[in-house]
């Protein structure tokens, strides 16, 4: 019966060890809604305690105002691009972390721990031991523009994560686009034909990164184009200043067509919704077989010619 209850306790998160006053100057500056959970979850490891205690030492770190707008943002929430926290800060909230819930984390798993929902969730995984959702890859902008076809200024993706359904990634509306000066003069708005653009290499960098299963070769990057988008809807206006948030999640694939569900949201309210987004793509196996045949063509019109 002991054996059991150990072997349950640790499954879902077995409680803190170390001392009660510890983990109080540990948490001396945050909330007391925040020591009281962790205190309780020492005690029972209740695991659903967990986001009170990720969220109370985040907002530890954050102006008040800017900890306002972590409560009410949602997971969505990125540490940097909307709380404007930095590496050495992102580090310290993290180490707190880890000495309150018993949790250890590694430098590289930092990476894909871009937003509230990503801490959350990863935590509760070491906890549990049970993945809340599928695994997700990070790719920064030097890493998405090194393979995609669209470059600066035409590449509206400054970060993504990529997993196997679906992608999620981000682009700061800077002001500097030059398209800005005239659209509109005297009042900046990002073109909504743009934010769907932008969705589309979203899509893109999906089928590159972590093609379909239904695709049997790797896609060839040259060679995939925008076919189609069906039922858009435009809910805001999006101007400088402004983070798209984006999510594409996969519908269905039948080689030579991927079709893709798509929409953007600003601090948690929807700009663009889009039931499908159409990409034509080729397969490197495809492409190289077009090349072969169009070269075999052309040798054989030149000797036909020679032959005259």
């Amino acid at each position: 019966m002991s054996d059991q209850t150990t072997t349950k306790r640790e499954v879902a998160g077995a409680p803190v060890p170390g001392s009660e006053e510890l983990l109080r100057d540990t948490l001396k500056r945050c909330s007391a809604e925040t020591l009281e959970a962790a205190l309780a979850y020492r005690k029972t490891g209740d695991v659903s305690l967990v986001s009170v205690v990720v969220l109370g030492i985040v907002a530890r770190f954050l102006d008040p105002d800017v900890a306002d707008k972590l409560r009410s943002g949602g997971d969505s929430i990125e540490f940097m691009t909307d709380l404007g926290m930095d590496s050495l800060t992102m580090i310290e909230a993290i180490m707190m972390v880890e000495e309150s819930l018993g949790v250890s984390i590694k430098n590289d798993e930092l990476l894909n721990l871009r937003s509230v929902g990503d801490l959350k969730s990863f935590i509760n995984e070491k906890l549990t031991g049970v993945a809340s959702e599928e695994p997700k890859t990070f790719y920064s902008v030097d890493q998405i523009a090194s393979i995609m076809p669209q470059q600066s200024p035409f590449l509206f993706l400054s970060q993504a994560t990529v997993s196997e359904h679906g992608a999620n990634g981000s682009y700061l509306i800077t002001g500097q686009e030059a398209f800005l000066e005239g659209h509109f003069k005297g009042n900046p708005v990002f073109p909504a034909s743009l934010m769907l653009e932008a969705l589309g290499q979203l899509a893109v960098f999906k089928l590159i990164k972590n093609p379909p299963k239904e695709v049997e070769s790797t896609i060839d990057s040259s060679e995939i184009y925008f076919t189609g988008v069906d039922s858009v809807r435009c809910h805001r206006i999006c101007k400088p200043g402004d983070t798209l948030e984006m999510k594409v999640q996969v519908k269905r694939v039948r080689d030579p067509l991927a079709i893709f569900s798509g929409q953007i949201t600003v601090n948690g309210e929807k700009a663009v919704v889009t039931e499908e987004i159409t990409l034509a793509f080729k397969t490197e196996d495809a492409s190289a077989s077009s090349e072969e045949s169009a070269n075999g063509l052309n040798g054989g019109t030149h000797s036909s010619n020679g032959s005259h």
